[in-house]
């Protein structure tokens, strides 16, 4: 029996669990690849980046506030899988 297609709302879902996901990751990562930057504008660079993460990190959090879902947690975005 074939599968039912995803509707749009649910592909739209799990597209901003992904992003929730993968700005989680990089909020994480970034600090890390700061401190290990030997160039000083490279570590700037990085800790820049930081702080603008941080600045937006509730974005799809009020978007998926706005459609009425959570969107915690993961999808196939998974650490050192493809998609």
């Amino acid at each position: 029996m074939a599968k039912e297609p995803k509707k749009l709302d649910d592909l739209f879902h799990d597209t901003l669990k992904d992003i929730y996901f993968a700005e989680k990751k990089i909020l994480s990562a970034l600090p890390k690849m700061a401190k290990a930057a030997q160039a000083q504008d490279l570590k700037a660079a990085f800790e820049k980046h930081a702080n603008a993460a941080r600045r937006e990190r509730g974005q799809p959090t009020r978007t998926g506030g706005l459609r009425a879902f959570p969107i915690a947690g993961r999808t196939r975005c998974r650490r050192g899988s493809s998609r």
